[in-house]
């Protein structure tokens, strides 16, 4: 749960990928926790992210539900560059290859109250849209693989034991479970903690 969660408790928090433009209009990819309301969504960028500087900067944002696990760990720990097209309400980009997207325009960004390094983000939905790529339903293997990106992307706070403890537990279910595209995420996560400890 995010900060400052509680009044926003009754919608689900959905892991997705948020796509920004920068102010050279680059597309930036981060994955990122959202309170998935039908007319506000709510989320929590680091301050220190491009997420966050651009959303100050531009104030709109693409929201985007994806079952591509291999795009969601890049985006929790790399740069990827996925194909996109323009959004139709706000000056953004949409991911070709989604399940769902939510076009938002920022309402308020404040301080968490809770210290953390973050901003709370509240932003109003103006359109969204259906891709063609249908979400697939549950699968242990995806959902090892976003667990342990959110836990490389905290390797600083956590530490390397840690860390390394807990990708083993979740390697175990990708083992049993994993098609390709969750196979090559969790390589991508062990790589990223391999290349930082």
């Amino acid at each position: 749960m995010g900060p400052d969660a509680a009044s926003d408790a009754a919608a689900p928090l959905i892991e997705t990928v948020v796509t920004t433009t920068g102010r050279d209009g680059a597309v930036n990819c981060a994955a990122m926790g959202v309170r998935w309301g039908e007319t506000e969504l709510t989320f929590w960028p680091f301050d220190a992210t491009r997420t966050l500087r651009n959303l100050r900067r531009r104030g709109e944002a693409v929201i985007h539900l994806t079952d591509d696990v291999l795009l969601f760990v890049r985006a929790a720990l790399g740069d990827p560059r996925p194909p996109v097209r323009p959004a139709s309400a706000v000056d953004g980009s949409v991911i070709e290859e989604c399940s769902a997207w939510r076009e938002v325009v920022v309402c308020e960004i404040a301080p968490v109250s809770d210290g953390s390094p973050r901003s709370r983000v509240r932003a109003r939905v103006v359109a969204s849209g259906t891709g063609e790529t249908p979400q697939l339903g549950l699968c242990r293997a995806r959902h090892a693989a976003v667990e342990a990106s959110i836990l490389a992307s905290r390797l600083a706070w956590l530490g390397a034991e840690r860390v390394r403890r807990e990708l083993t537990g979740l390697q175990e279910l990708v083992d049993k479970t994993a098609g390709p595209r969750e196979r090559a995420a969790m390589d991508y996560v062990s790589r990223y903690v391999a290349q930082r400890t």
